[in-house]
């Protein structure tokens, strides 16, 4: 075995790996248990309920305090985030930020553009050099003795959700409505950091790969409009045009009526518009993005090539040895020398 090869191997985390491979087997079992009516409501309701807990929690509360709640609404949040079994609050918004400041950039955590697909949609979370959560990141959310708490026991909400699942619909339940809703919000949630950064279009110069795309906005209640989020990160509304539907944005509108969340950031106008002028540091990572991808290698050996063809050419060639022989002191070529391309 090669030393880059084991030097990958030795950064994968083994027990992370096969506990997320079993959460995909789980399901299967269900052959031999059954797929009940109420198990199949319970997948499908868990999906929504908890999707939501991701999009509104761990994203645009946890990650860009995009909005304000109470001291128990942000717990609450962040206990309906963890159940979906995608480790702490803390841990998550820590290594979301870090993506925002680097994103697609060698630097950042989940990059199609330098890692594989397959990397950057599940390969990261098995990585060491992401497991543990990056304190210095978040110090705002430090703070909350419950966060520190859930950030210890990153298992209790979905422990505690497991074992309601099994209470409500048996075996079925547990299967069905906890492990299959889990599969799912797995990958939708990984879409957005894998599939929304190659496929889709661009509304804005954001100056990394991030892309709108209505049918993964459609399945993650939202965040699907990744390139207006990474134009305006402090809006909470990430559908900034009407037609762009937003789920997670309606449920915490509907809310804000009641009290229960304020102070939702909304998206200036002239940048809705695409008027906004472009900032400085988008300009120099676009840069960056275009001096990397410019296939300089490529022009040279075009170059060195059309110079090879033009060297080899016999006028070229017979114009050298009547130089080198005194024969010529003044060059006309009357026919234009015809070029290879």
């Amino acid at each position: 075995m090669s030393s880059s090869s084991a030097d990958f191997h030795d950064d994968i985390i083994y027990p992370n790996t096969a506990a997320f491979i079993l959460v995909h087997l789980a399901p299967l079992a269900a052959f031999w248990t059954g797929v009940t009516t109420t198990s199949v409501v319970l997948m499908i309701t868990l999906y929504l309920v908890r999707m939501f807990g991701v999009t509104a929690g761990y994203h645009r509360y946890f990650s860009h305090r995009s909005f304000k709640t109470s001291r128990v609404g942000q717990f609450l949040f962040a206990f309906l985030a963890m159940s979906s079994t995608q480790k702490s609050v803390l841990w998550w918004a820590a290594l979301h930020r870090h993506h925002h400041r680097h994103s697609d950039t060698e630097e950042d955590v989940h990059s199609p553009v330098h890692r594989s697909f397959f990397y950057s949609h599940v390969g990261w979370i098995f990585d060491k050099k992401h497991n543990t959560t990056r304190h210095s990141e978040i110090p705002d959310l430090t703070k909350y003795p419950e966060l520190m708490f859930l950030d210890r026991h990153q298992l209790l909400p979905a422990i505690a959700l497991a074992v309601a699942c099994f209470l409500i619909a048996g075996l079925p339940g547990l299967l069905i409505g906890f492990f299959l809703s889990t599969v799912f919000l797995y990958h939708g949630t990984f879409f957005i950091n894998s599939l929304a950064h190659v496929h889709g279009k661009q509304r804005y110069v954001t100056g990394d790969d991030s892309r709108n795309n209505w049918w993964l906005a459609v399945i993650t209640l939202g965040e699907g409009w990744h390139n207006n989020h990474h134009a305006y990160q402090r809006s909470t509304r990430q559908g900034f045009r009407w037609y762009e539907i937003d789920i997670t944005y309606y449920i915490l509108k509907a809310m804000s009526w009641g009290g229960l969340v304020w102070d939702l950031g909304e998206p200036p106008v002239e940048l809705v518009r695409n008027e906004r002028r472009v900032g400085t540091a988008v300009l120099e990572r676009v840069a960056r993005q275009l001096a990397e991808r410019f296939p300089a290698g490529s022009f040279a050996a075009q170059i060195a090539q059309a110079r090879e063809h033009f060297d080899a050419h016999p006028k070229v060639i017979e114009v050298r040895v009547k130089l080198a022989a005194g024969q010529l002191f003044e060059v006309k070529l009357i026919e234009p020398l015809e070029i290879p391309n």
